[in-house]
């Protein structure tokens, strides 16, 4: 008995005490994170004669890569002093029981936003307020981070800690 008492003191004692190099330093990070996201705001005017759709090029100082994340949030307002941001697509409601939607799609560097609705819906009926002085913000993220870390992407104050 004394025999496997003091085999196994002397295998736990070898396991616990075997320390190897801690390995090299890794990159300076921010708030622990290795990355940062990127993101830039426009104010777009929705009018018949440009179809309800605006194209932007994603500026060249953006860093871009394939399988970056591409989001898209509208400015509603501010409330308390903060501003608010809803996620692309976003349905709203008109007063006379319509409805349409602020969408956008986009390619490598390039996002169209636009407005869509039914085949029945009358776009003379968008008010100034819907279709004039419009503020988005687009946001470049990169996907591996977003699916490792599970973060929120429709909860834009979840996304905009990671945005520089």
């Amino acid at each position: 008995m004394r025999k496997i008492t003091f085999l196994l003191f002397s295998l736990t004692f070898l396991l616990t005490a075997c320390e190897g190099d801690p390995g090299p330093q890794g990159p300076p990070g921010q708030n622990g994170v290795n990355f940062v996201g990127q993101s830039f705001e426009r104010t777009i005017n929705f009018t018949s004669t440009n179809d309800y759709t605006v194209g932007l090029e994603i500026p060249l100082d953006i860093e871009l890569f394939e399988t970056d994340m591409v989001l898209v949030y509208r400015f509603l307002g501010q409330v308390d002093g903060f501003d608010v941001w809803r996620p692309l697509p976003e349905t709203v409601y008109t007063d006379d029981g319509g409805e349409f939607q602020y969408n956008f799609e986009h390619n490598y560097d390039f996002v169209t936003i636009y407005i869509d609705a039914p085949s029945t819906f009358n776009f003379d009926s968008l008010l100034d307020e819907d279709r004039l002085d419009q503020i988005f913000r687009i946001v470049i993220l990169p996907v591996d981070f977003i699916n490792s870390n599970n973060i929120d992407v429709d909860n834009f104050n979840d996304v905009v800690q990671y945005v520089q």
